[in-house]
């Protein structure tokens, strides 16, 4: 139980959810298999795949949820050959000329048909509330699914008070500083050898650099010609590695030997007890982290949390 990326959602406000309370919550909104008439259907699934019964999986004061999507794939060509071949039988038959609207017409009806036919995937994505360190943590490779697991978790339990965290200084101004010595890097993080550069000109021109010193004279050029770092890898501790972009989600999160050396010297086989203790070790390891990266980015915009009386 490693997390791939930290997409990260603060809660504005405090919020001492029961894990029994969110048990019965997810419960009702459980998966369901897409119908035949469904593009997809999403809906809560236990952490603990086929093995668990439990939507909530709670440990030292985390808890571990899970969105399962199944869609169906009907890819746009499929649809575009039928919706041809109607065309082409319309066209011949009744000597006229089919319409965009009727195309269009033509399109849904076709796609509703051919729905049924159509195979499904499916994708899990993880994520954790972690009520007491005010943070909702999602294992997410895009904004665009982490938003998706956060806007289903309201719908099922009616409130949901986060936003992604702010820091008081420009992401991009804190790394372009670490990398041209402007600004200090803090003793516990070290540079990577990637690191994404952008062009602040209309033209917005990227440069992407990969297994280079990000402190010679390469990047030093890019950075005096006025570009700015969007993307940074960084190491944390010899514990954790990530490359870490400008809206602060954690991609690339690789945890380090010693958590492992850690999980290997736990004398079990049980399953769902390495899996409770992954999910621990690994807890610990990013409420560690998350406060010092977002102290050391100049510290976290607080304007818009309330904190508990």
């Amino acid at each position: 139980m490693w997390f791939k990326n930290a997409r990260l959602f603060r809660f504005t406000k405090p919020f001492d959810i029961d894990p029994e309370e969110l048990e019965q919550k997810l419960e009702a909104a459980a998966f369901k298999p897409c119908g035949p008439q469904e593009a997809f259907r999403q809906g809560w699934v236990s952490p603990l795949g086929r093995k668990g019964q439990q939507r909530v999986h709670s440990a030292g004061g985390y808890h571990l949820i899970a969105l399962r999507r199944e869609e169906r794939v009907l890819p746009a060509t499929v649809v575009r050959e039928a919706v041809d071949e109607q065309v082409e039988q319309i066209e011949t038959e009744q000597v006229r000329k089919v319409a965009r609207k009727e195309k269009q017409e033509l399109k849904d009806q076709l796609t509703q048909e051919l729905l049924p036919r159509a195979f499904t995937k499916s994708r899990r994505t993880f994520a954790y509330l972690a009520p007491k360190d005010g943070f909702l943590i999602v294992d997410a490779s895009s904004d665009k699914q982490a938003e998706e697991l956060a806007s289903e978790l309201r719908r099922a339990i009616g409130s949901l008070p986060v936003r992604p965290p702010a820091v008081e200084q420009a992401p991009a101004f804190t790394f372009s500083g670490w990398l041209n010595e402007s600004i200090d890097l803090p003793g516990a993080f070290s540079l990577g050898t990637e690191c994404e550069l952008k062009d602040t000109s209309e033209e917005g021109g990227v440069v992407r650099c990969k297994g280079l010193d990000l402190r010679g004279d390469e990047i030093r050029n890019h950075l005096e010609a006025g570009m700015q770092v969007t993307k940074l890898a960084l190491g944390w501790e010899d514990a954790l590695t990530f490359v870490l972009d400008e809206d602060l989600a954690l991609k690339r999160l690789k945890f380090g030997d010693t958590l492992q050396e850690k999980l290997d010297d736990i004398d079990t086989d049980d399953d769902h007890a390495r899996f409770d203790a992954a999910f621990n070790l690994m807890t610990l390891e990013l409420a560690r982290l998350i406060p010092t990266l977002l102290e050391a980015m100049g510290g976290e915009d607080r304007s818009a949390i309330v904190d508990a009386a």
